[in-house]
């Protein structure tokens, strides 16, 4: 089993930029006022922030991690480490984080690389950091997480088009020996892949002018295979049946319950599977705070994003103990426990 325990570690500060440009789920003229309302009720989300052609997710990035490196006092040439976790990388080559290493002005000594992850993407991306870092020898590092999902969710696709949201985020941790552990279950069930996917495009389904017809998939649903499609009923089917186990399964190996922990942040999948998973837990509401009503899925991006716009204040000003689930795309999936303290926290920038 993936179950990591990992001290020494702390994040030191938070940042997330998104897009000004709002999209309204309202006014989504593709379906009915109707369908437009029971929509809004059952995923929870409202608006999304959407990034103007041409603006990536590494964009985003930068200038969350340019306000964070200066509100830390942070000396760039310190910062041994970068991995960006995105499915919207800037090119198939290179490697987005070496061309955020130069952009960022870091020094030629940081590793930088990319993490092809999704909706798990910040609990895997952590835990990659962290055990990076636990020789010491890299003091501080940067984790950047964010997608531009925007861009592969085809309009006349009711099923993608009104759930997700653009965002840039990033995660500042440092060595420091006595540091809370983090504490780890990651999980996988590749036989599910198909379950959120984009067809063509890669090695596999190399682009071809069959890539671009647009075929109708179902009512309301009309795609290419360069379209991301989603099988809402079966991620659904196997948040409920994956998640919890993975949460318990977490906490009974690290002697921990739930009445330790300050805040559950899940991924911001959609309000029904979510909360559902509350229910499941017997969680109050007040322990399980949401962003998926202003900014929509933001895939690997939501958990920080959660963090950064619902709880600022009370990471700046003293210790809480989160538990952070992500679960979706790959089908991929993880939890950890993880102590804040006194956390750098710059304003949400809009880009």
């Amino acid at each position: 089993m993936a179950l990591l325990t990992l001290p020494d570690i702390r994040i030191a500060g938070l940042s997330a930029a998104v897009p000004r440009q709002r999209e309204h789920n309202a006014d989504y003229a593709w379906i009915s006022k109707k369908e437009r309302e029971s929509l809004i009720k059952v995923i929870g989300v409202e608006e999304r922030r959407v990034a103007p052609k041409g603006v990536t997710t590494a964009d985003l990035c930068v200038p969350a991690a340019e306000q964070l490196l200066a509100d830390l006092g942070w000396d760039k040439n310190e910062v041994g480490l970068l991995v960006f976790v995105s499915q919207s990388r800037d090119y198939l080559v290179p490697t987005t984080a070496c061309i955020l290493q130069n952009r960022l002005g870091l020094s030629h000594e940081c590793a930088a690389f990319d993490i092809g992850l999704g909706c798990s993407g910040y609990v895997y991306g952590l835990s990659v950091v962290a055990s990076m870092m636990q020789s010491g020898s890299i003091r501080k590092a940067l984790l950047l997480v964010g997608d531009i999902s925007t861009i592969t969710a085809a309009y006349r696709d009711k099923s993608t088009h009104p759930l997700f949201g653009d965002v840039g985020t990033v995660t500042a941790l440092e060595y420091k020996p006595g540091a809370a552990p983090m504490e780890f279950n990651l999980q996988t069930d590749g036989a599910g892949y198909k379950a959120l996917m984009i067809q063509d495009g890669g090695a596999r389904n190399i682009f071809s002018q069959k890539s671009l017809e647009v075929k109708k998939i179902s009512q309301g649903i009309y795609r290419s295979r360069l379209n991301l499609e989603l099988d809402g009923i079966e991620v659904f089917n196997f948040s409920l049946r994956e998640v919890v186990p993975n949460i318990n399964t977490l906490l009974k190996h690290t002697g921990k319950t739930l009445s330790d922990v300050d805040y559950v942040i899940f991924h911001q999948a959609n309000r029904l599977i979510n909360e559902t998973l509350r229910k499941m837990l017997r969680l109050e509401k007040e322990k399980v705070p949401y962003s998926i009503r202003e900014f929509g899925n933001t895939s690997g991006a939501s958990v920080p994003l959660t963090m950064i716009t619902q709880l600022a204040e009370p990471m700046k000003n003293g210790h809480l103990r989160f538990l952070l689930t992500a679960f979706g795309v790959g089908l991929s999936w993880g939890s950890v426990l993880v102590d804040t303290d006194h956390l750098v926290c710059p304003d949400l920038i809009e880009y």
